[in-house]
Formats: structure tokens, C-alpha cells, sequence
């Protein structure tokens, strides 16, 4: 974790190297230095750099893999270059990108592009954003070419998907809601493409609609995200404007903190946001309805006797190994150590994040607000599948929370799960 942290940060450190290179390329072609700087934002805001760049790679020279369950993507190069990257392309050309999925040659875009969320980006946002790459420094690296197993390397299929999940269209504001409301709406459904991951995937690829922001596990990295939505059983219905507004900008809150994926988010792209943006975010996300079937049921007879057989044991390695940083009664010492107590994370469906945060430990990101993050060591090393299982039964079923016991298969299945 530590090792991945510095590499992010020589990556966001060469970023900014680029960002302070003169702009002359793009100022040739007519843009001023207000748009490139704009442009720069909302590359932010779309956390561009985050699939575009290998960690301790050459910004935006593209390249870095995503496993999918359909084979290996590699992103593309969007820097300057005019050979491999985006340096002979024409704002018309970006923006169609952007707005149709559909490369300069005519080409269907795999859907791990977030077109479906880009197609709503403004033009005049999506011009911006090409004077800022088109500022950047070339970088001279061919693009790899995918690793899909058949049938899926046959693009035509996209247009079943694209048929199913794609609907071409700029946001439009809605005249019902607040100014504010609608800003949050376009960062959230748009340039930051939030549904990619909190909306559940079903086995095409595509986003389950009737599910949006209801959270769903994110095959590509073994992570789950959670609701969005208003529920208060796994969602943000008893959080606070502020509360959301500190996770999303400085990583952590009073409520929690984020880790994995999130929190690589938090550290390429949210912490650059203005309080006003991050905050139009947070209106919009607290305004999403309730779902129905949040509900969970009753717990079986066999799931409360493994209950019973795992929390002694559980609480014994919480006593040892937790409660000096999340307190006896899992109150936590927020902002540092968040609460396990009445933690809508602890309880999901899922139990892969608590899992994964025992197995492998984290960071919150380093950010503007919270530069010092402090972490959790990981305990792979040192407990069992068994004990792994019984302290997350425990914290997942102690002071009052509501979730369900874990499996000893489930932690072994995590075990060797890559961090990212």
C-alpha cells in the first residue's frame, strides 16, 4: 500500500510538472490560457489521469491494463503526441469521442470508457478539456492492443450493448431543481461517471438501471461500492451534507473514510474540486430516492450459529489487535480511526471491504484537507482464514450492528485478490 502511494504521488507530481509546461501547442490552435486552465479542471473532475497514466508512467501516455471478466483492456494514450496520441485529432473529433463512443476512425469505444457518462459533458467543457490535453507534453508511447478472449474482441458486438446501456445526449439541466442540485447532477452523472462503479454490472457489462446508485462489487478490482441512494441501511439517508462533502474532499469523516478505488479517486480527482462543487455533489447525492428491498431479513438458524461459533474468537482478536484504535465498543476516534459501530460499510450485503481492509490494511488518500492520513496495518500475514472470518463476524454483528456472519471460503477467496 505504502509502495502504491508513492507511485501515485510521483504520478500526480509529474502531472503537475505538465501542467506547468507552457501551452504554446494549444495556445497555437486558438485557446487561451483561461480555457486550458478550465480544461485542467475538469480533466480533474473526469479523473482522466487516473486510467490514462500508469502509476510512475508518463502522464497520459496511456497503457495501464483493466482486467475485466471479457479479457485485458489497455487504455489508450491521450497526451499531445501526434503518432500515438491525440496530437492529430480536431476539437469536432474529441468531442464527437466523447459524445458518441466512437474513436476518430469510427471505431466502437469498449464500454470501460465512460462514454455513457461523457456523452453528457457539455461541448464547451469537452473543448476544454481537449485545449488542456493538447498542452500537455507529448508523450511518445504506442498503445497496446487489447487481450479479449472471443467473441468479445469483435467490436460490431458493441452495438448489442450500445443498443442496451447507451443513450447519446448532453445533461440537461432540470428547470424543477436548484442551480446547485443541477451542478451536482452533471459532475456526478457526467464527468465523474460515479454510476460506473455504484451502479450494480450484470453479466454484459452493463449497468442495471433499474439499480442506479443502489452500490454493487466492482469485478475489475474485487472491491464493492457502496449505495449512494437514500437508504439509511446501506446508503447516505442519515448523513449530513457535511459529512459527505469532508469523505468525498478530504477522504475522511466523522462517518468513515475512504480506501481502495475511492480513495484514488479522492486523491487524483475530488481533493482538486471546489467546496462549492464537491458540495453541489453532495445536494445532488443526498436527493437520490430510497430504493425498495432494502430491507434485510431475519438471519436463518444456521447463519446465527455461525454467528455464535465465530464472535467469541472474533472478539478475543478485536480486544488484541483493534480496539486500541477503533475503541472497545467500536465508537472509533474520528476522524483518525473511523467507527465500526453503526458503519453502513461493516453491515452490507457484502462483506468484501471489511474483509479486504483485515487481509490487506490501507490508507485513506493524502489530501489538502487531511495530508497526514493515518492507516491500518494488514493482517493477512499474521491471522488464519478462521480468525480473519471470526473478527469480521464479530464487527459486523457486535453493538448492534445488523450484519451477517462470514465465511471462512470468503476470506480465502480475498486472500489473494490484488490491492487494485
Amino acid at each position: 500500500m505504502l509502495r502504491f502511494r508513492h507511485l501515485r504521488a510521483l504520478t500526480v507530481a509529474v502531472f503537475m510538472a505538465a501542467c506547468a509546461a507552457p501551452a504554446a501547442q494549444a495556445l497555437a490552435q486558438g485557446a487561451d490560457a483561461a480555457t486550458i486552465k478550465r480544461g485542467e479542471y475538469l480533466a480533474r473532475a473526469g479523473d482522466c489521469i487516473a486510467c490514462h497514466t500508469l502509476p510512475a508512467g508518463k502522464t497520459f501516455g496511456g497503457g495501464r491494463p483493466m482486467d475485466t471478466p471479457f479479457g485485458t483492456l489497455y487504455t489508450p494514450n491521450i497526451s499531445s503526441d501526434k503518432e500515438t496520441g491525440l496530437g492529430q485529432w480536431s476539437a469536432d473529433e474529441f468531442y464527437a469521442m466523447m459524445h458518441t463512443g466512437k474513436s476518430r476512425d469510427g471505431s466502437l469505444l469498449y464500454p470501460a470508457m465512460p462514454f455513457a457518462s461523457y456523452t453528457k459533458v457539455t461541448r464547451a467543457d469537452s473543448d476544454a478539456i481537449y485545449a488542456f490535453l493538447m498542452s500537455t507534453p507529448p508523450v511518445h508511447q504506442p498503445n497496446r492492443p487489447h487481450e479479449l478472449r472471443f467473441p468479445f474482441n469483435k467490436r460490431q458486438l458493441l452495438l448489442g450493448w450500445r443498443s442496451l446501456f447507451f443513450k447519446e445526449g448532453e445533461y440537461q439541466p432540470d428547470p424543477k431543481q436548484s442551480v446547485e442540485w443541477n451542478r451536482g447532477a452533471y459532475l456526478v452523472e457526467g464527468l465523474g461517471h460515479c454510476s460506473m462503479c455504484h451502479t450494480a454490472i450484470n453479466a454484459l457489462g452493463g449497468n442495471v438501471t433499474s439499480k442506479a446508485f443502489e452500490g454493487g462489487l466492482i469485478p475489475i478490482q474485487n472491491w464493492y461500492a457502496p449505495s449512494l441512494t437514500s437508504n439509511k441501511e446501506a446508503g447516505l439517508g442519515d448523513w449530513s451534507i457535511e459529512d459527505i462533502v469532508g469523505l468525498l474532499h478530504a477522504g475522511v469523516s466523522n462517518r468513515g473514510a475512504v480506501y481502495g478505488p475511492m480513495a484514488e479517486v479522492v486523491y487524483d480527482s475530488l481533493q482538486y474540486l471546489t467546496e462549492e462543487d464537491v458540495r453541489a455533489m453532495a445536494v445532488y447525492l443526498k436527493a437520490l430516492p430510497a430504493r425498495s428491498g432494502d430491507k434485510s431479513e431475519p438471519p436463518s438458524q444456521a447463519v446465527a450459529e455461525q454467528k455464535t461459533s465465530l464472535s467469541p474468537l472474533g472478539k478475543k482478536i478485536y480486544d488484541a489487535q483493534c480496539a486500541e484504535c477503533h475503541a472497545a465498543q467500536g465508537q472509533g476516534k474520528p476522524p483518525d480511526f473511523p467507527p465500526l459501530a453503526n458503519n453502513q460499510s461493516i453491515v452490507m450485503s457484502s462483506a468484501v471491504n471489511p474483509i479486504r481492509m483485515v487481509l490487506n490494511g490501507g490508507y485513506p488518500p493524502g489530501t489538502f484537507k487531511n495530508p497526514k492520513p493515518y492507516g491500518m496495518p494488514p493482517f493477512a500475514q499474521s491471522l488464519s482464514d478462521v480468525e480473519v472470518a471470526a473478527v469480521v463476524t464479530y464487527i459486523r454483528t457486535a453493538w448492534g450492528n445488523h450484519g451477517t456472519p462470514v465465511t471462512v471460503k470468503e476470506v480465502n477467496e480475498l486472500r489473494s485478490a490484488p490491492l487494485y
